[in-house]
């Protein structure tokens, strides 16, 4: 489904990603891990069109993307649900939903019946639909966006940091539904600092390390170079400098 081909990006003068090549398969769970600095976060905002490249390909089904502007990437099938969320706290849970499907075009009515599909995969939101978004609880707030990203109905949903300060027993449920989503056909790259939980739930890891592709390998299997074994276990590699 997506290929990537000796991607470099740019933030000013500093360079966060480096000829950096890859390849995700329709309908997998690909975990993305590394150490805070790696060019994580950068590759999921270059893939969403956040970000410009200096040089590089982005096949996505067959159309090079890169460059492409957000509004453009997500017409083409890709959603980002950033680290911060980004949910419009001052709007309800529904409306922060049908926003996600807006670019569609889709009647209400049609939305609202999708948005309900949305509300099974998260139950905890069932019942809150006209709470303000900004009122939820982090965990809750997690879920609206994702929630919301899928709205856009995207064949590749990009998920930064999906567990960043949640409690255990959320992060579980949410992992849970990021399965169940692969199973319905939704291809997911997932960058996680908690390697435990992207590794219970992916099919195939991606090692990044200064801006590039350190090493790859199955979900299941170890991986024998040592600093990528370090990757996969969490221990804390030395960030390296300019990266962001």
């Amino acid at each position: 489904m997506l290929s990537i081909n000796g991607l470099d990006v740019y933030h000013g003068y500093v360079q966060a990603l480096r000829n950096l090549s890859m390849e995700v398969r329709k309908g997998e769970l690909l975990a993305v891990l590394g150490a805070n600095g790696a060019g994580k976060s950068t590759l999921l905002g270059t893939l969403a069109g956040l970000h410009k490249p200096a040089s590089g390909e982005i096949i996505f089904n067959g159309k090079n993307v890169a460059g492409y502007k957000p509004e453009k990437t997500v017409r083409q099938g890709v959603s980002l649900v950033p680290e911060k969320r980004e949910i419009f706290g001052s709007l309800s849970v529904m409306d922060n939903l049908l926003l996600g499907g807006f670019h569609r075009r889709e009647t209400k009515g049609q939305l609202i019946k999708e948005a309900g599909e949305i509300l099974e995969l998260f139950s905890p939101l069932r019942g809150r639909e006209g709470d303000m978004a900004g009122s939820l609880s982090g965990g809750l707030q997690q879920m609206l966006a994702i929630g919301r990203a899928l709205m856009a109905k995207p064949e590749l949903l990009l998920l930064d940091e999906p567990s960043v300060g949640l409690a255990p027993l959320v992060v579980r449920d949410i992992m849970s539904a990021m399965a169940k989503l692969k199973d319905t056909g939704v291809t997911i790259i997932l960058v996680e600092q908690n390697t435990r939980a992207a590794l219970k739930v992916s099919d195939r890891v991606v090692i990044m390390e200064r801006g590039t592709i350190r090493g790859s390998g199955s979900s299941k299997e170890p991986v024998s170079d040592k600093e990528v074994r370090q990757a996969f276990l969490g221990k804390t590699l030395v960030r390296p400098a300019g990266i962001v």
